[in-house]
C-alpha cells in the first residue's frame, strides 16, 4: 500500500502546480480553477486514506523490494462469478443521466431501476447457489 500512497501523494504537488499555471493562464476561470484544486484535494484525501491502511495491515509482497513473485500467489480477493447486478446498475445510471437530455421521466426510471440494481448487488450472495 505504501506505492500506492506515495503515488498518490506525489500528485498533490502536481495538481497544485497545474492549479496555479491554470489559474494564472486563465485569469481563474471558475469552473477549470476549482475542479483543479479539487482534483489536487481528492487525490491527497486518496494518499491519506492509503497511508492510514498501510499502517494497519500488514505488508504485502509489492511493498517488499526483495520479494519474489511467488510470495504474491494466491487469494486475491472475493469476486462474484457472474453477476449481472454491475451491468443493471450500468443501464439504471445510464437512463438518469439520458434523462438530462429526453426528460424528466426517464429520470424516475432510471432511478427505480439503480436502486433495484443497488439491492440486488448489495444482496447476491445472500441467496442462490453463493449464499453464506
Amino acid at each position: 500500500m505504501k506505492v500506492e500512497a506515495r503515488t498518490f501523494l506525489i500528485l498533490v504537488p502536481f495538481f497544485l502546480v497545474v492549479w496555479i499555471a491554470y489559474g494564472l493562464w486563465s485569469d481563474w476561470e471558475a469552473v477549470g480553477s476549482a475542479a483543479l484544486l479539487l482534483l489536487a484535494g481528492l487525490a491527497g484525501m486518496t494518499g491519506y486514506y492509503l497511508v492510514l491502511v498501510s499502517r494497519r495491515i500488514d505488508a504485502r509482497p509489492e511493498d517488499d523490494p526483495l520479494a519474489e513473485i511467488e510470495q504474491g500467489a494466491g487469494e486475491l480477493g472475493v469476486f462474484p462469478p457472474w453477476s449481472w447486478w454491475p451491468l443493471v446498475a450500468g443501464v439504471g445510471i445510464a437512463c438518469v443521466f439520458t434523462a438530462l437530455a429526453i426528460g424528466w421521466w426517464l429520470f424516475w426510471i432510471g432511478i427505480g431501476v439503480s436502486a433495484l440494481a443497488i439491492v440486488g448487488w448489495t444482496f447476491e450472495y445472500s441467496r442462490g447457489q453463493h449464499a453464506h
